[in-house]
C-alpha cells in the first residue's frame, strides 16, 4: 500500500484564497519566493519542454501595470468601470508571480496539454506560497487577456499567453471560505 502524507492532504483539503486586495506587507523575500517557485515547478513539463516562463512583479512595477491597463481601456474605448477592472489587481498589488503560457513546437506534446502544465504551474504557485504561510490568489481580468497589454506588461510574443497572475503577501487574520463544490453532482464512476 503507498505511503500517505496526511498532513498534505489536510493541508490541500482545507486551503483557500484570500482575496488579494486584502494582503498586506511583508511580502516574501527573494530568498523566500525562490523556495516556493523551486517546489512550485515541480509540475509537470512534458518531456523538458517547460513551456513556461515567470515574470516576477514587484514595487514600482505595479504602477506601470496599473497605468498601462487604464491606457489599454481607453484604447479599446472602454468605460470609467472596465478602466477601474483593469487597474484594480495592480493599484493593491505588492508582488505578484505571472505565469506565462509559452508553448514549444513539438510533434509529440500538444499544445493544449503544454497550456495545462502552465496551470498546473499557477496552482503551484499558489499551493506553495500557501504552504510557506503567506496569502496567495490567482487572479487574471481582462488585461492579461488581451494580446497588447500582455505584450507590453509581460513581453508576451507569438503564441504565448498569461495564465494566471498569482498575488502572494501577508494574509488577513481570518476570512470566511466559499460553498465548496458538490462532488456528488460532479463525479461520475465509470466502472465498465
Amino acid at each position: 500500500m503507498p505511503a500517505r502524507n496526511d498532513a498534505a492532504l489536510a493541508f490541500l483539503a482545507t486551503r483557500h484564497s484570500r482575496p488579494a486586495k486584502l494582503f498586506s506587507l511583508p511580502v516574501p523575500t527573494r530568498d523566500q519566493l525562490t523556495e516556493i517557485l523551486t517546489a512550485a515547478t515541480r509540475v509537470p513539463d512534458h518531456g523538458k519542454l517547460e513551456p513556461w516562463r515567470l515574470v516576477v512583479v514587484e514595487g514600482a512595477a505595479f504602477k506601470r501595470l496599473a497605468d498601462l491597463a487604464e491606457a489599454r481601456a481607453q484604447e479599446l474605448g472602454g468605460d470609467a468601470e472596465m478602466a477601474a477592472k483593469g487597474r484594480g489587481q495592480y493599484d493593491l498589488g505588492q508582488l505578484a508571480v505571472v505565469v506565462i503560457a509559452s508553448p514549444k513546437p513539438s510533434p509529440k506534446i500538444p499544445a493544449v496539454e503544454q497550456l495545462m502544465s502552465a496551470g498546473a504551474l499557477c496552482f503551484g504557485i499558489l499551493a506553495a506560497a500557501q504552504a510557506a504561510g503567506w496569502g496567495a490568489n490567482w487572479l487574471t481580468g481582462w488585461p492579461a487577456h488581451d494580446a497588447s497589454f500582455a505584450a507590453r506588461a509581460f513581453g508576451c510574443q507569438g503564441g504565448e499567453t498569461v495564465a494566471g497572475i498569482i498575488h502572494i503577501g501577508t494574509p488577513p487574520e481570518d476570512f470566511p471560505d466559499r460553498p465548496r463544490p458538490d462532488l456528488s453532482k460532479l463525479v461520475t464512476w465509470a466502472k465498465a
